[in-house]
């Protein structure tokens, strides 16, 4: 009797899971990106965010999402791993010691 063999449809893991980084204990004097999918009023939700936090730590440095590239999040795969390599590279750069990313419902 042969043994059967079952495959899944989904398909193995196409990422690697990686630890996240350590939590800022203070955000005074840091660098925050506001990075933005597109979808889910970022444009009206970051400016609050933005503003409640500059309240709180005045030396603060935010660059807006309208710094970075962002489309819908509905857009094509590959593109979307294309432009978050894009905006890692951006936040490097730019100096960052964080960003604010995910926000929504």
């Amino acid at each position: 009797m042969e043994e059967e063999r079952v495959v899944s449809p989904v398909g193995l893991p196409e990422t690697v899971t990686s630890i996240a980084s350590k939590r800022l204990r203070d955000l005074s004097g840091k660098v925050i990106a506001e990075v933005w999918n597109g979808d889910f009023k970022g444009d009206v939700t970051f400016p609050l965010i933005r503003a409640k936090l500059l309240e709180r730590y005045p030396s603060l440095k935010i660059i807006p999402f309208t710094a970075f590239p962002h489309t819908h999040v509905s857009d094509d795969p590959v593109r979307q791993r294309e432009r978050a390599g894009l905006i890692a590279s951006l936040v490097k750069t730019m100096g960052c010691d964080a960003a604010i990313s995910g926000i929504g419902a």
